[in-house]
């Protein structure tokens, strides 16, 4: 990099303008000018009325002095005496790049939500000074950011940042165990954050909530038991496919926007059709007994929930085991199909004040059958290799049984003959297999394959509404989705049962910033998801330019770089303008890190 000058004639005058820039290649015989960092104008002219001054901070005096800048080569005028500063401009040093872009969107998604106004009242200071507000700030935009565990957040990612320097800390804010002790301050407050974000996403975005969507997860930990007796981690069916870690289930409930209404920890061995009650409760008890329609898949709710929900005048619409569609398959075939919209069809089954809707859509048909195709091909190409092989009987339960595993239900469609098991002593022998496809369970998937069974005591509603409804549960499934890649909820490091649930809460309050900027861009820039724009603002550094001065001090300028054109663009999308850059600060000693 080097410092550029730019001069421009004004009313007759020549002013020059000063940048860091560095030189980048854009063929073999061509390089252009990338203006990294603008510093403004330096005074040329020896003329009082010509003078250009700056507000800069006096580190040696502790306040604001006013600064006229020369170039070293330049005399300061007798006029400026008292505020002439000559500034060897050709000595400057760049020190301390650090992540802007990212942490500063950040502030501003913070900002939109409102979150200062809901927490700075609840988390007062320390005694010693420590701002557990911005404690908060930090854990926050750190899971949104670049998650990882709190020891990394210490040692190495703040300082990478600039957290600090947007929430004016020092390195003290980072401390480890500031950063556990700060966690055990939030749970208590977390019932009436949840509140305080309805009404927020009502007013952001006309947010309804009369459609609730519901669904469990889950997620291990890196410990190992026993614990204690009501402890949560437990070992249980396993979403993450980990069943060799123990686990804590997270039941949550979120909007067709995919926006959060609340959540839940449970017990790692929790069945999921234990959950409904409590939950019909909980959201009565916070936003009361509205009639709202809940969406869940098969598997949470059992004939006794849909009847408790039925007495409390809930509505609802939820999928069905495949054994029931088995018992209704005779009455649905007499039944006459009707077009509720393009590519969609249905057979309606009125029953005992329900509604049962047989769907068929075109797109899941090809969907499925395209994926049954795939990990067919794959697992009828292991058997013939197999075959070919020859291992041993013992080798070959091993293989088949692990192949059998990788296909999944798509197994089922293959009839295997093995051979009768060889004596003791010849259990080494190779020997042959014959597979064969199973013609009638090929008809019997692809006569349901695309086809769903739902149930739903909405007897007036559209079908076609219905369906839409049902697949808008892939808004639950991205939330968990957003929860486990983006923000990196698993795995948990922590021992302590409270701080598990503020870690997970932390992440909770990270996947809301996280959802509200997904809606900001279906709006303002459909196309882009929020993991592209944080990386692409995080392209945006924060450096300390510093220059020494001709009477031994140093003039430190903290700047960001100056936005590429695709970022230029998204924020001019979002509707956000960028900040006035920090005022310079002048001191007689070596640098100060800002």
């Amino acid at each position: 990099m080097y410092l550029k000058c730019h001069r421009r004639f004004k009313d007759g005058k020549e002013h020059r303008y000063w940048s860091i820039a560095e030189k980048r290649r854009v063929s073999a015989r061509r390089t252009v000018d990338r203006h990294v960092l603008y510093l403004g104008e330096i005074n040329d002219t020896q003329r009082a009325s010509w003078l250009k001054s700056i507000e800069a901070f006096d580190e040696t005096r502790g306040h604001q002095r006013r600064l006229a800048l020369f170039p070293s080569d330049r005399a300061v005028p007798q006029h400026a005496e008292e505020y002439g500063v000559q500034v060897k401009l050709k000595e400057f040093s760049l020190r301390r790049p650090r992540q802007w872009g990212a942490c500063w969107a950040f502030c501003r998604l913070w900002g939109l939500l409102g979150m200062e106004e809901f927490w700075q009242p609840r988390l007062a200071d320390s005694r010693e000074g420590t701002s557990w507000y911005h404690v908060l700030m930090l854990l926050v935009a750190y899971r949104l950011i670049d998650p990882g565990s709190e020891w990394r957040l210490h040692r190495e990612w703040y300082e990478r940042s600039a957290m600090g320097d947007l929430l004016a800390e020092g390195p003290e804010l980072a401390a480890k165990d500031t950063l556990y002790r700060c966690l055990d301050r939030l749970l208590p407050h977390k019932d009436a954050l949840q509140l305080y974000l309805k009404d927020r996403w009502q007013d952001l975005f006309g947010a309804s909530f009369d459609v609730l969507l519901y669904d469990l997860t889950s997620t291990y930990f890196e410990s190992d038991p026993p614990f204690e007796e009501d402890d949560k981690r437990r070992f249980g069916y396993s979403r993450d496919h980990r069943f060799d870690c123990v686990q804590v289930v997270i039941a949550l409930i979120v909007t067709p926007e995919g926006l959060p209404l609340t959540y839940e920890v449970l017990t790692g061995n929790t069945a999921d059709a234990t959950t409904l009650p409590k939950f019909l409760a909980r959201i009565e008890q916070l936003y009361g007994s509205a009639r709202r329609i809940w969406v869940m898949d098969r598997g949470i709710p059992t004939e006794a929930h849909l009847e408790l929900m039925r007495a409390r005048g809930a509505q609802y619409l939820v999928g069905t085991p495949k054994g029931r569609l088995n018992k209704l398959e005779a009455a649905l075939a007499a039944r006459a199909w009707h077009d509720a919209r393009p590519e969609v069809r249905v057979k309606l089954l009125p029953e005992e004040g329900e509604l049962y809707v047989y769907i068929e859509s075109q797109a899941r048909i090809g969907k499925e059958r395209s994926m049954r195709r795939k990990r067919f091909k794959r697992y009828w190409a292991r058997l013939k290799e197999l075959q070919r092989q020859r291992p041993a009987y013992s080798t070959l339960l091993m293989k088949l049984g692990a192949a059998a595993h990788d296909a999944g239900r798509t197994s089922a469609l293959v009839k295997i003959t093995l051979p009768e098991a060889p004596p003791k002593g010849e259990r080494e022998k190779r020997v042959d297999f014959t597979f064969a496809l199973d013609r009638a369970a090929l008809k019997k998937v692809r006569r349901r394959e695309g086809r769903y069974l739902l149930r739903s005591n909405l007897t007036d509603t559209d079908p076609a509404k219905l369906w839409e409804f049902y697949l808008q549960l892939s808004e639950v499934e991205t939330a968990f989705k957003d929860l486990k890649g983006d923000l990196a909820i698993r795995p948990i490091h922590h021992q302590n049962e409270e701080r598990i649930e503020a870690h997970i809460f932390v992440a909770f309050m990270a996947y809301c910033l996280h959802v509200t900027l997904k809606q900001l861009l279906k709006q303002r820039a459909p196309g882009l998801t929020p993991r592209v724009v944080i990386q692409k603002l995080a392209a945006m550094q924060l450096l300390d330019v510093h220059f020494p001065t001709t009477d031994g001090r140093e003039l430190l300028f903290t700047r960001y770089t100056q936005p590429e054109p695709d970022q230029q663009l998204l924020l001019a999308q979002l509707g956000w303008g960028l900040p006035e850059q920090a005022q310079p600060r002048i001191s007689a000693k070596s640098a100060v890190a800002v």
